[in-house]
């Protein structure tokens, strides 16, 4: 078993250079976010900071920073440091439109969960309605300093407000015509946050392959949402994003999946378990708090995590988001024994009797069906699976029972 060191609180940074170098791009350089420290107690300190209060007025806003109202707390939802149940408990008896605007978005989170668990890779494709996909490659232009502000941001914290993903989602796809899936990977590469789940999903919707209605990114949403950008733009007296864009709306697919409509089972999966008691518990990057239902049901077996080094070497994923991994981990480290291990999972943890947490990507399938799997806990979910549609955020929240 290809086991190393575990990562110690204050030099993860050092660690993944030690370490996982060698899946970074060429010329990364080893990095942590300047927003956000990976780990169960950044995260529920986190949660602890934060007032709803405001959040349905200012939500939206972007600049000066002072202005955002954005939780900043995806990316610990992201990785199961905090899960949906807990946040969306966390704000009640807040100021009811905060507290509904609130929820409404953890709502939009879990929708996305679920339609990932039903189709997997099939998001990969522009679901309802025909949008370009593929495309050349891409350079933001950063003289736009709406542009270069989001995309500052982007490589050096690895967090965006909305708003300002869908300034750049809209400036990639509808004004340049560049391929979504592009953006969605530079997305993913950087994002703390980034899951094929919601980052799919936020695509989709706002190039209109969910919709049918691309958002249209021009000067008027700058304007309201940072104001006083614009002055400080090269381009303020020539915005190339002055007027809306043309309306091009896509035109439907002529197929849609079946099971956006429904599904027999709902996204579901659990293994066959081993007539063994488990003798681990195995952490993915999808579920590494506390609350995680494996750890928390085994308290004194020790953890097992490992980097999927064929995985990794396919994503090359940004420095900021290993860093963060390894300071998830280094933070664990304080509370379990754990075992981090660098290579194919099925190759790492065979023949090992694990409890684990069943996670809504076809790639804990996959990997699950390889391990022999004692015992298994459901996923956390906020909304119990349906077999209903999920074809819309819409139709998918009329069944959602929460």
């Amino acid at each position: 078993m290809a086991e190393i060191p575990t990562p110690e609180v204050g030099i993860e940074r050092e660690w993944v250079a030690a370490h996982l170098a060698d899946l970074l791009r060429p010329g990364d350089d080893v990095t942590a976010s300047t927003s956000h420290r990976g780990g169960q107690t950044a995260a529920d300190t986190a949660l602890a900071a934060y007032d709803v209060r405001g959040y349905a007025a200012r939500r939206n806003e972007v600049w000066p920073t002072s202005r955002r109202g954005a939780s900043a707390l995806s990316p610990y939802i992201r990785h199961g440091l905090l899960t949906l149940p807990r946040v969306w408990d966390h704000v009640g008896g807040g100021p009811a439109r905060d507290v509904s605007t609130f929820r409404d978005e953890l709502l939009w989170q879990e929708y996305a969960r679920h339609l990932y668990a039903r189709l997997g890779e099939t998001t990969r494709r522009s679901l309802r309605f025909a949008v370009e996909e593929r495309g050349s490659a891409y350079q933001w232009p950063t003289e736009m300093a709406c542009v270069d502000l989001a995309a500052t941001e982007l490589h050096r914290d690895g967090w965006l407000p909305n708003q300002m993903r869908m300034w750049l989602a809209s400036q990639w796809t509808v004004r340049d015509g560049s391929g979504w899936r592009d953006g969605e990977d530079e997305f993913f590469r950087h994002l703390l946050d980034g899951s094929r789940a919601a980052n799919r999903v936020g695509w989709q919707w706002t190039v209109g392959a969910l919709t049918g209605k691309p958002y249209g990114f021009s000067r008027w949403q700058v304007g309201k949402r940072a104001p006083g950008l614009c002055d400080r733009c090269a381009l303020r007296a020539a915005c190339p994003i002055e007027e809306w864009p043309p309306e091009n709306p896509p035109e439907p697919r002529a197929y849609v999946d079946p099971q956006m409509r429904r599904a027999a089972d709902g996204p579901t999966s659990v293994p066959p378990l081993a007539a063994t008691a488990p003798e681990a518990v195995w952490i993915t990057a999808e579920s590494l708090g506390d609350d995680d239902p494996a750890l928390a049901a085994y308290p004194d077996l020790p953890v097992h995590f490992v980097w999927d080094r064929p995985l990794l070497q396919r994503l090359r994923l940004a420095s900021i988001r290993l860093v963060f991994l390894a300071e998830t981990l280094a933070d664990l480290a304080q509370r379990r024994t754990l075992h981090v291990h660098l290579g194919d999972p099925r190759e790492e943890l065979v023949g090992v009797p694990l409890a684990a947490t069943v996670a809504p990507v076809p790639g804990w399938d996959q990997r699950a069906s390889a391990l022999t799997i004692a015992s298994v806990q459901n996923w956390p979910w906020l909304v119990p699976p349906h077999d209903g549609p999920v074809t819309s955020f819409t139709a998918w929240r009329r069944r959602a029972r929460v």
